[in-house]
């Protein structure tokens, strides 16, 4: 089964990383309509970028200082499919 990830826009290397591994890539605002099993956010202040509302039971994973193999094996880490 492949993972549904939303990724912040601004993190275009993670984004065809994660593609590759075979996952779904989606917009984090469409969080609320699309179920995921991850979030992936660039780690700036999320309240000045209008995400502070995101609600989600997938985890939120912090992409500052990580490169996308790091992202990855966090990922799978967190949502052990």
């Amino acid at each position: 089964m492949d993972r549904v990830i939303a990724v912040e826009n601004n993190l275009k290397p993670v984004k065809d990383f994660l593609a590759a591994q075979g996952c779904r890539i989606i917009a984090v605002d469409r969080v609320k309509d699309t179920e995921v099993d991850a979030v992936v956010l660039s780690g700036a202040d999320q309240n000045i970028m209008g995400m502070q509302n995101i609600v989600t039971k997938a985890p939120v994973i912090n992409a500052s200082g990580l490169s996308p193999e790091e992202i990855w094996n966090e990922i799978q880490r967190r949502t052990m499919m």
